[in-house]
């Protein structure tokens, strides 16, 4: 998809092209190729970045927090870990 993507991109401003056509030479999907193209669509990775409560300094502030109460003996519950990453995140978490 990034390479037909690009060869989009790389046509002159105005000069007309097939979506059906790059698809079919780069052997994507026409449908998701236009969509990525007209950004309408973004690729699996953006939209899980997007979905996700924590960012990654976050999650590993909450991974320290784990193993601090793992070497003090004391498993974390699910609920434990729930309402500190709440608190992290500044708003609601839930327990997936």
């Amino acid at each position: 998809i990034e390479d037909a993507i690009e060869a989009i991109q790389s046509l002159d401003l105005g000069e007309k092209f097939s979506y059906r056509k790059i698809a079919a030479t780069y052997g994507v999907d026409r449908t998701t190729l236009s969509r990525r193209h007209k950004r309408v669509q973004a690729p699996n990775k953006a939209k899980n970045i997007n979905q996700q409560k924590l960012n990654p300094q976050q999650e590993e502030e909450l991974i320290r927090y784990i193993k601090r109460l793992t070497e003090r003996h004391t498993p974390p519950t699910r609920e434990i870990i729930r309402n500190f990453a709440s608190i992290i995140a500044k708003e609601l978490v839930s327990e997936s």
